[in-house]
């Protein structure tokens, strides 16, 4: 955001200043030019209305010392020429009137055209100032009095004053510059510091606050604001893992007294109560395990998730290994990942509960016979995962997307064992480590469980 108030604030500031200054500039040049041309003129003029007796009486050596007296004291050659052009009274012996404006403006005079105001002199210009007066009187022209005034002093000083204008010009900009950078790191100082709390809280460090006491006044409400959110998202969290922590400890004694005494009861019960005691002990059962799933969900949930680097190829092959025990049990084969290494960024106790919630879905619904694939692939750019394929009986599109609701389980499946949270834990963790958990359809039947991951490097 800073390099955009640069890119819109200085380039405003000197098209603004250079459209000050260029008008300046020009004019600077044209009022230094009208102010050389009329002192030449001046002077012109004057040597013209000597030199009309000079040419008329033949007495020209008064003019002729005053010209070179003048030539002398400011470098300016001063020349009259008779009616045909040549040069009758001089300032120099060998004075040079073969330039083409030099003979351009004195033929004008000798017509008896109107004498024209000089062009604007500009630094890179070289030419002469060429001043012309008419000789005579009476509507009679027997002469012109011409004055050639090299413009190098007057080229020099322009370039001095427009080198100070466009220094001035940089310093301003320069200013600006200054002024901005200040202006924005006031602005957005507690915009940085924002967003830096906001990362913060997204990796689960909910002690982070802004400091609220710098910036404009609608950044320092929104950061008190914000600080606001966080702590009160701090006490809900806080509270959430309290009580699943709560929960842990004061939910199990029940559970597991109420079982002890079903069998303890189990002496004492009639040969037509037997299977109702066994329907009891296997409610228990089922309850206990449907807590160990909401405690699970719960603290995935509330849980702070670090991700870390860790070999995703490594990680499913040990839980590959670890489930082919259960699986050969079930008469499902289990086949993990072939060597090598898959980096990604994930929290690895988080990942490990994630694919055991896959895997444990994969074998329970593949069947005996059936099997199950685990299998990594580096993803799109900067992505890995690790795909879980089974044969069981799949589910539909309509299906896959309601799966990772809480409790959700297919018509088909209700009297199978389970609580209908493994999918939705799996989701939780992968989300809460900065992955997407997705559900398609296998080919020619079963399941696909795709959980994408950032990735953390390259294999070797």
């Amino acid at each position: 955001m800073r390099r955009r108030l640069y890119l819109t604030y200085v380039p405003l500031l000197a098209t603004a200043l250079l459209a000050l200054a260029v008008p300046l500039a020009t004019g600077t040049a044209a009022r230094d030019t009208q102010g050389m041309y009329m002192d030449r003129a001046g002077d012109t003029a004057r040597f013209a209305s000597l030199a009309e007796t000079a040419l008329r009486t033949g007495r020209s050596s008064a003019l002729r010392e005053e010209l070179r007296q003048y030539d002398a004291l400011f470098g300016v050659p001063a020349v009259v020429v008779d009616r045909d052009g040549a040069v009758a009274i001089s300032s120099r012996p060998d004075p040079d009137l073969d330039s083409g404006q030099v003979r351009e403006r004195v033929a004008e005079a000798l017509s008896g055209e109107a004498a024209r105001v000089a062009p604007t002199v500009w630094p890179w210009q070289d030419g002469p100032m060429v001043v012309v007066a008419p000789v005579g009187s009476g509507g009679e022209i027997i002469g012109v009095a011409v004055t050639v005034s090299p413009t190098g002093p007057l080229r020099h000083g322009l370039l001095d004053a427009w080198t100070r204008l466009f220094a001035g010009l940089l310093l301003v900009v320069l200013a600006g510059v200054v002024v901005v950078s200040w202006v924005a790191r006031w602005v957005l100082r507690p915009v940085a510091e924002l967003d830096l709390a906001a990362h913060a809280l997204s990796e689960g460090r909910f002690e982070e606050r802004v400091a609220s006491g710098a910036g404009p006044s609608e950044l320092r409400r929104l950061a008190e604001s914000f600080n606001t959110m966080a702590g009160q998202t701090a006490v809900l969290l806080e509270r959430q893992r309290s009580f699943v922590s709560y929960a842990s400890h004061q939910m199990r004694t029940p559970l597991a007294a109420l079982r002890l005494w079903l069998e303890n009861l189990e002496p004492e019960v009639r040969p037509d109560g037997r299977t109702d005691h066994a329907m009891a002990l296997e409610e228990v059962d089922r309850m206990a395990h449907l807590y160990d799933a909401l405690l699970a969900y719960a603290s995935a949930e509330a849980g702070a998730v670090r991700p870390d680097e860790v070999d995703l190829a490594a990680l499913a092959r040990a839980r590959a290994c670890g489930w082919r025990d259960v699986a050969d049990r079930r008469g499902v084969r289990i086949e993990g990942p072939g060597p090598g290494v898959l980096l990604a960024r994930a929290a690895p106790d988080a990942l490990e509960q994630a694919l055991d919630a896959v895997i444990d879905n994969a074998v329970k619904f593949s069947g005996d016979g059936g099997e199950v694939r685990i299998a990594t692939e580096a993803a799109a750019p900067g992505r890995a995962a690790v795909v879980v394929t089974d044969n069981g009986p799949g589910m539909t599109e309509a299906e896959a997307r309601d799966a990772l609701q809480p409790f959700w389980r297919r018509p088909a499946d209700q009297n199978v064992e389970g609580s209908g949270l493994g999918l939705t834990i799996a989701n939780a963790l992968v989300t809460a480590s900065g992955g997407r958990l997705d559900l398609s359809a296998a080919r020619p039947c079963g399941l696909r469980v795709r959980i994408e991951l950032p990735a953390a490097g390259r294999a070797p």
